[in-house]
């Protein structure tokens, strides 16, 4: 299907990868990972056609198409989301739009059959449906109809990837593919992507993504591409063999990472009462890592911290028609570890500010305790200058840094922490990748040594050893910490309480982490296990509220042929469950048809939940 001979690249004299051979084949599921910079995102741009290699080749078999998400994709402005969407097959959004108008005009029935035996030919209407699902369970739905340029970025990101799915390539390239969705909406994608007909190729910081999904794991690491068989857990398990077999003396760190895969093998149940004591990381094993880790751990040593840290009163705050939460209440302790999960657009964000004193609420009362040093992460990197050394951005915050154990860790140490080589230190600050911007901003937070610490989203553009490094600052972290994020690893790893939006005025509290969350709601009520709160409209000023409307003519179209489908999947369904029930002897028959079974089922919950959505429209 693709084959990559003899590939390198360079980047301003610097080697990112050479001599890489790969074969990619149907269902082939690739993760690939290193440090920011290392050249994970070139090197999907050289397997999409985009990038030529300095030397080498990239071949695609004939007609096999490659698809790729980019970080930062550009969706065209002028677009509805649905057509923009639907534009992932430009050629037949043409022929769409004259059926429409045909059919709204309801005078030239010929040529209404004739363009609808068209559609039919090229495969649309199933483009349809898979275009709809696809936006209902990336939180689109309510959007469908607005023009994208009124779209705030992360929802133009899952503008495409949506088009991205909806095009169904032989070869799918994603690169940071849950940057910017829900938790609901990654369980959903995970799902997508195991079932998925053809190869996969993705680079992301999700360790539960990467370890539900990949059957293979690259590693770019010193210009070298290392390919290792089976999942994450496995990948895990593997390099921590390397390690024993290179280095005698690396037995103790070698078995944390045993501790990482068996924690990781655990289901949410067996991990809820023992869960910090298996979270001992493996990543002290990677060698930019260990080189920086060894003989220190990163326990800074926060400022004393008051029996007052922070308190909420009847805390209200909306945007226009919009209610994000009232008559909230919070009290924030000292040493307190707190996580904030919800739908895109459902006020994580906003209630942060808030509680920073960023944002004024519209009503309601907050108080700080007077000893409070806060540090503040947000997603905009709004305080760094582009024009300044790497060093000198970290020394305007601080020369150097108290560590819990009373040494002193300067500027240059820190930096080398995480993961800043000397020749990056001097680098400027606008040259910088998104992602190395983004850990230096991090390290600017860390290094003006808060005791309550607000996290918004932070794995967003970090690479896996770099969460590594926060996550080890925040194991001996003594301060109050309040985190919002998608990333189930990291909220499991380092809270031991959330707040939930559900929809509700008020977030509710939870005990334990996300997946004692999840494990709550799956064993919800019916009415709970309903599918997630669509995302909330983006704050824009000149935004209508959404309209209770009926089903249009297209909507209904789509319906006719959901009931089609479901029907033949509950059928087949049936077949299935017959076969389970006669071959229990013949254990090749019983594995296929388990697999089949499997994937239907997830097919036909997700075509119930959207024919669900317009049957109610349509009473």
């Amino acid at each position: 299907m693709l084959r990559l001979e003899g590939i390198a690249k360079q980047v301003q004299g610097q080697t990112l990868f050479e001599n890489v051979d790969l074969t990619l084949q149907a269902g082939d599921r690739l993760g690939v990972i290193g440090v920011n910079g290392c050249g994970k995102s070139t090197f999907l741009k050289v397997v999409a056609g985009l990038v030529e290699p300095d030397r080498g080749s990239v071949w695609v078999a004939e007609g096999y198409r490659v698809g790729y998400l980019p970080q930062a994709p550009q969706v065209e402005g002028h677009l509805s989301v649905a057509d923009a969407v639907y534009q992932s097959q430009s050629e037949v959004l043409d022929l769409w739009h004259e059926y429409e108008k045909v059919a709204e005009a309801g005078l030239d029935m010929r040529r209404l059959g004739e363009l609808q035996h068209e559609l039919e030919r090229v495969g649309f209407f199933e483009l349809q449906v898979r275009a709809d699902i696809a936006m209902t369970q990336l939180g689109l739905g309510p959007w469908r109809d607005q023009p994208i340029h009124k779209l705030s970025g992360g929802q133009r990101r899952r503008v495409a990837l949506a088009q991205a799915l909806t095009r169904q390539p032989d070869v799918l390239l994603l690169d940071e593919p849950t940057n910017h969705l829900d938790t609901d909406s990654i369980d959903w994608l995970e799902g997508y992507l195991r079932g998925y007909a053809g190869a996969v190729m993705m680079v992301t910081h999700d360790r539960y993504f990467l370890d539900r999904i990949t059957s293979r794991t690259l590693e770019i690491e010193e210009a070298r591409v290392t390919c290792y068989q089976g999942n994450y857990a496995k990948y895990l398990e593997k390099k921590s063999e390397l390690q024993e077999l290179a280095e005698a003396s690396a037995a103790k760190r070698a078995n944390l990472w045993r501790r990482e895969l068996e924690w990781l093998r655990r289901g949410p149940r067996a991990r809820a009462t023992k869960q910090k004591a298996r979270i001992e990381r493996a990543y002290e094993l990677q060698p930019e890592y260990q080189k920086k880790q060894e003989g220190l751990e990163i326990g800074l040593g926060s400022q004393r911290l008051g029996k007052k840290v922070l308190e909420a009163q009847a805390l209200s705050k909306s945007f226009g028609e919009r209610r994000l939460f009232e008559k909230f209440d919070l009290t924030l302790e000292p040493g307190e570890r707190l996580g904030i999960v919800g739908p895109n657009g459902s006020g994580k964000t906003t209630l942060l500010e808030v509680l920073a004193g960023r944002l004024q609420p519209d009503s309601g009362k907050l108080e700080v305790g007077s000893t409070v040093k806060l540090g503040y992460f947000d997603q905009e990197n709004r305080e760094l200058d582009p024009n300044l050394k790497v060093i000198d951005s970290l020394r305007e915050v601080a020369e150097s840094v108290p560590l819990a154990n009373g040494e002193v860790l300067t500027a240059a140490q820190m930096l080398e922490r995480f993961l800043f080589s000397g020749r990056l230190q001097h680098t400027l600050v606008g040259k910088l990748s998104g992602g190395e911007r983004r850990r230096l901003y991090l390290l600017q937070v860390l290094m003006s040594n808060p005791n309550v610490l607000f996290l918004d989203e932070p794995s967003n553009d970090l690479d896996i050893p770099t969460l590594s490094c926060l996550e080890d600052y925040l194991d001996n972290y003594p301060g109050t910490l309040l985190i919002s994020s998608h990333d189930r690893y990291l909220l499991d790893r380092c809270v031991e309480q959330l707040l939930a939006f559900e929809g509700g005025p008020r977030p509710r509290r939870v005990l334990g982490g996300y997946s004692d969350y999840a494990e709550q709601k799956k064993n919800a009520s019916p009415a709970a296990k309903a599918k997630p709160t669509p995302a909330a409209a983006p704050v824009v000023v000149d935004h209508a509220p959404v309209r209770a409307r009926k089903l249009s003519f297209k909507e209904k179209r789509e319906l006719e042929q959901l009931e089609v489908s479901i029907a033949r999947a509950e059928t087949r369904q049936v077949e299935l469950e017959e076969v389970l029930a006669s071959q229990g002897t013949n254990y090749g028959a019983v594995r296929q048809a388990h697999e089949e079974l499997e994937k239907l089922k997830s097919d036909l919950e997700i075509q119930m939940e959207r024919w669900a959505e317009l049957a109610e429209l349509a009473e």
